[in-house]
């Protein structure tokens, strides 16, 4: 007889099993892995790099080759992104941190952010393509999941820059504010200028990433801080990559002639805060952008679409020179290409899957 110790005893009545489903959901999204694409937006001098090194203990730009000051004035605004795999308790996550160089460095920045929106766009339109395809099982997720934008700790509030490309972008995406290098400032000054910020971000209607509220199931600790995240946004950072000896502990920070600012102690700065916020709540971060961003997107560019086709259809309705069919015919050749497409990609598929068929009877 067959060992049947790893079943459920029939001395638990009542107990069905779907219980473990989460368990279930558990093991197949460690054994899949993670994906998740963060975007870093500010002028060149404000620690991105840095920060971001050391949010996820890891060197994502180790090659890199930073300007002088005469490539610096030619340098116009491109997008570079470096993607590591990162594994911590069997656990896989698959990063991808796009960076800006270039952003704010001009004299004139008016059009400094055309290149950040086209990207996000191509990510949209290239998961809109691949949702759209036959092959769906192995599509790559580049869509960015999170902004942080960062404000300079020099100046007394928000810049027109900053407003100006806050306004545009937080319907792309979710946007977290950070303020950057706040070691140079006292707590009294990071206050005033955290409250100088949101108050400028309410009266210009920005919409920042709202952190999302707590169930009344959720136990005290962490409702506690779900609120001391919220408190503390914007989040003024400080990043270091080295460590020093403090009271014979290896601490990561920056030394000072007065002391060390350890960047992963509460009182000196919010790192722990931003890294707390957005590991506990990266899978509401890319459920927003799924359900919001990404449906926006969706539904403008298939409006756009049908829109597109049927004022070309009316306009050729409307000439009277005999070029209604000639219209009609380019769009329905336009179909007729992508149906075209789709039966050879198919007619491919039928073909790999008749040669496995082909070598398995083979082996046999």
């Amino acid at each position: 007889m067959a060992d049947t110790k790893g079943f459920s005893s029939i001395e638990t009545p009542g107990y069905v099993g779907f219980a473990n489903l989460p368990n279930q959901v558990h093991r197949k999204s460690v054994k899949k892995g993670f994906e998740f694409t963060l975007m870093v937006v500010g002028e060149s001098g404000l620690g991105k790099s840095t920060l971001v090194n050391s949010l996820f203990l890891t060197d994502l730009y180790p090659e890199r080759i930073i300007p002088d000051a005469i490539e610096k004035q030619k340098q116009t605004v491109k997008l570079e992104a470096s993607t590591v795999e990162i594994e911590e308790r069997g656990v896989k996550l698959r990063l991808t941190v796009v960076d800006t160089p270039g952003f704010g460095d001009a004299i004139d920045n008016s059009n400094s952010f055309n290149a950040i929106f086209e990207y996000i766009d191509e990510q949209y339109e290239r998961f809109l393509q691949d949702e759209s395809g036959l092959n769906r099982r192995n599509i790559v997720d580049n869509r960015i999941h999170c902004c942080f934008y960062f404000i300079s700790p020099f100046g007394h509030g928000l810049k027109p820059l900053d407003v100006e490309f806050m306004k545009k972008l937080h319907s792309k995406v979710n946007i977290v504010p950070v303020i950057a290098k706040a070691d140079c400032l006292t707590k009294k000054e990071i206050l005033r200028l955290k409250c100088r910020i949101m108050q400028e971000i309410e009266s210009h209607g920005i919409k920042i990433y709202p952190l999302p509220d707590c169930d009344s199931d959720e136990d005290e600790d962490y409702k506690e801080q779900v609120k001391q995240l919220k408190e503390a946004v914007p989040f003024a950072v400080c990043g270091a990559n080295t460590l020093l000896e403090v009271k014979g502990k290896k601490v990561r920070g920056r030394l000072y002639p007065w002391g060390v600012v350890e960047v992963e102690n509460p009182e000196h700065c919010d790192f722990i805060k931003l890294r707390t916020m957005l590991i506990t709540h990266m899978q509401d971060l890319q459920e927003v952008t799924q359900e919001v961003h990404y449906e926006n997107y969706r539904s403008d560019r298939l409006a756009k679409g049908i829109k597109g086709k049927e004022n070309g259809i009316k306009s050729d309705r409307i000439d009277t020179n005999g070029s209604t069919q000639v219209g009609v015919n380019s769009v329905l050749s336009e179909k007729d290409r992508i149906l075209q497409e789709k039966e050879a990609e198919l007619r491919r598929m039928q073909e790999m899957l008749a040669q496995m068929q082909a070598r398995m009877q083979a082996q046999k």
